[in-house]
């Protein structure tokens, strides 16, 4: 297998939303509604890239089917409209993991992205490297991505270590979805990269810690709903106006330290987006609970008080 050339994608920038995943009252998937929520992202928010089948997508609780027909959905209802869509593929198993891969390069989506197993997890970097590997080699001409979430898989090995050579093993590689508070380890990654990846960061909280450690881009749920204000954080702090980049970040922070005194998770932060954004996004799937309505009112009425429409 040969690499991509490097001018043969669009590198990856700026923010992309990592979308949730619609559900009918029923718990279905709801496809329909994906029309309106990406007209939504780039009508409302500004946003013209999308994470989908991720975390936010609550991927680990939909099956190998589910997770086709939304990608595909995605991939076609954005055509012309989004500049990139990237389908996580990552699952605990590997053929799965291989099974998605395939699938997303038949759909055409622009690029795949990987989780770490989380039930067996790799216990070194070799391990970590041949499973990504193995998922890349299924779909070898789609841009290939690590999401590094140590907070929810456990595994927490270095990342920079891992990146260590690994474009001679998986050619298709062009970054890391970093979504950890290991700025060090982030800054590593950054400094380390060749010119033609992508280093996201992911954790929305600390966006602006990531921008200064060199991030070229970033990939959160809070951007479905405050995309607009976060293009503004961006734009603010490649211009040097780091106070307004600032006060943008620390409203955002303010208001997931109130949604976190409350209990902020999928559930809640799903809620959140319809209150917002008007979609019927229906419930999170269990064990994820729905959020109890006064809940996401009070959570609501913050964002309002903290964030005018752009």
């Amino acid at each position: 297998m040969s690499a991509m050339a490097p001018s043969s994608y669009k590198k990856l920038t700026g923010l992309i939303a990592a979308t949730f995943t619609p559900f009918n009252t029923d718990g279905e998937v709801n496809i329909l509604e994906i029309g309106p929520y990406i007209d939504y992202l780039t009508e409302k928010q500004g946003v013209r890239s999308i994470f989908v089948n991720g975390t936010t997508g609550e991927s680990m609780s939909l099956t190998v089917a589910e997770r086709k027909v939304l990608a595909e959905a995605w991939v076609q209802k954005a055509k012309g409209k989004m500049d990139q869509v990237i389908v996580h593929v990552g699952c605990m198993s590997l053929k799965d993991s291989q099974e998605l891969a395939r699938h997303a390069a038949d759909i055409r989506a622009d690029a795949i992205a990987v989780i770490a197993p989380s039930f067996f997890k790799p216990s070194t970097q070799d391990a970590l490297r041949l499973f990504l590997q193995e998922v890349a080699s299924a779909a070898p001409t789609l841009p290939f991505y690590y999401y590094h979430i140590p907070g929810v898989t456990g595994v927490n090995l270095p990342v920079r270590d891992m990146l260590e050579g690994i474009e001679e093993l998986i050619p298709s590689f062009r970054g890391v979805k970093f979504s950890g508070s290991d700025l060090m380890d982030f800054g590593q990654c950054v400094s380390s990269s060749p010119a033609h990846w992508s280093l996201l960061y992911g954790v929305d909280e600390q966006l602006l810690a990531g921008l200064a450690m060199g991030a070229h881009g970033a990939v959160g749920s809070t951007y479905n709903y405050i995309g607009c204000q976060i293009n503004k954080l961006i734009s603010a702090f490649e211009k040097g106006d780091l106070a307004q980049a600032r006060t943008i970040q620390f409203k955002m922070q303010e208001l997931l330290v109130y949604a976190m005194k409350l209990g902020f998770d999928v559930g809640v932060n799903k809620q959140l987006m319809m209150e917002v954004s008007g979609l019927r996004l229906g419930p999170p799937r269990l064990p994820v609970m729905p959020c109890p309505p006064d809940r996401a009112l009070a959570i609501s009425q913050k964002h309002h008080s903290l964030f005018a429409e752009c």
